[in-house]
């Protein structure tokens, strides 16, 4: 993609509102709390996220290769998940690019609301075929 892609604007409206609810153990689809400590603090921010489970390994993909939480997942190297009240400790290691396509074609089948995300910000129609096309 050459052009600049953009988080649409309610994203940033709804994520505290998901945080809240799901802390609160409001469980929505298949989200999750994703926390990983700060790259400068060490304070855990937290994101919500859609994991997927591929050949028994747990995935999450994300929209934008430079999200603030890609990158203290780089750093880090672990979090917490949440989902409700219940969470995990989990490591987090990032998939070389030629193991991504396989992970990411299952998306659309098996996080369907997180479809309407990635149509978004890519203008995709949300195939399993252009999920596998956007892992690089």
């Amino acid at each position: 993609m050459s052009e600049r892609v953009r988080l649409p604007r309610w994203l940033k409206l709804a994520n505290p509102v998901i945080v809240a609810l799901q802390r609160r153990g409001v469980v929505i689809g298949t989200m999750q709390l994703l926390s990983v400590p700060g790259r400068k603090s060490g304070k855990l921010r937290t994101t919500p996220v859609s994991p997927l489970k591929v050949a028994g390994e747990l995935y999450v993909i994300a929209g934008l290769e430079g999200a603030d939480w890609v990158k203290k997942v780089r750093i880090a190297g672990w979090g917490i998940l949440a989902r409700g009240r219940e969470q995990e400790s989990v490591n987090l290691v990032e998939l070389p690019l030629q193991e991504r396509a396989p992970v990411s074609r299952e998306f659309p089948n098996r996080v369907p609301h997180g479809v309407q995300f990635f149509r978004q910000l890519y203008g995709i129609s949300g195939t399993p075929e252009e999920f596998e096309a956007l892992a690089s």
